[in-house]
């Protein structure tokens, strides 16, 4: 299991690299002090296991998760508590305290170790989001969100009664999503066919579909087309 470290504080990650030889199966990759060293590490050695502090020279932690187009396993590694609401919000593996207990880590890495175990084999669409609105942040995976919805350079995904925006835009989400799973239904939508609940013929020989939460998106002639090919209809 590949790691990589993000802490700015040099003593931190010694003893977070010492206290990790107890588990051989976690293989550290490398070390970030800062926010921009830790976006340009990740996305270079594409860890499957982030040690992450939340609080980072320019810029969070959760700024960082925002940031990155595939969002590995996240154990947070922090001195202050009160973030830690907000970090089980998110579905983080875990939340560790400095000074880290070794039976604490031990908890966090064996759950890691799960997690992972699960998900090998996994396709696209099993993979997870992160998402920043205003306070409230979530790990949302991709194959639980009905509607993505293009505004410019950003998306907004329709997942429970959420509706928050990612700087994403459509394009790049589409290329991660399974084609068995979503379909394209227009330029500024994208559905999961299986949050269709109704299907009605519209004007011009296009369909307007319903989804869960009586949400509603009108394809045109020729992607209904395609559409009828694909669910046989």
């Amino acid at each position: 299991m590949r790691a990589l470290i993000v802490d700015d504080e040099r003593l931190a990650r010694n003893e977070l690299r010492r206290l990790l030889r107890a588990h051989p199966e976690v293989e550290i990759a490398g070390e970030a002090r800062d926010f921009d060293e830790a976006l340009r590490e990740t996305e270079r050695l594409r860890p499957e296991l982030l040690f992450l502090d939340i609080q980072l020279p320019g810029g969070s932690g959760f700024d960082l998760l925002e940031r990155l187009e595939q969002v590995p396993l996240v154990i947070f590694t922090t001195a202050f508590d009160e973030h830690a609401l907000l970090a089980f919000k998110v579905n983080a593996l875990d939340y560790l305290l400095k000074p880290v207990v070794p039976e604490r880590l031990a908890d966090a890495v064996a759950r890691a170790t799960r997690e992972l175990r699960e998900k090998s084999g996994a396709i696209a669409g099993d993979e997870n989001i992160f998402v920043k609105d205003s306070e409230r942040c979530w790990f949302v995976p991709l194959k639980t969100v009905v509607l993505f919805e293009s505004e410019g350079n950003y998306t907004r995904l329709y997942f429970q009664s959420n509706r928050p925006l990612v700087l994403r835009t459509l394009n790049s989400i589409e290329e991660r999503l399974d084609a068995r799973s979503f379909y394209r239904a227009s330029r500024r939508h994208i559905v999961n066919l299986r949050a269709i609940t109704a299907v009605q013929p519209s004007d011009g020989g296009g369909l307007l579909l319903t989804l869960e939460d009586k949400l509603k998106v009108e394809m045109s002639r020729r992607r209904a087309a395609r559409f009828r090919e694909l669910m046989s209809l």
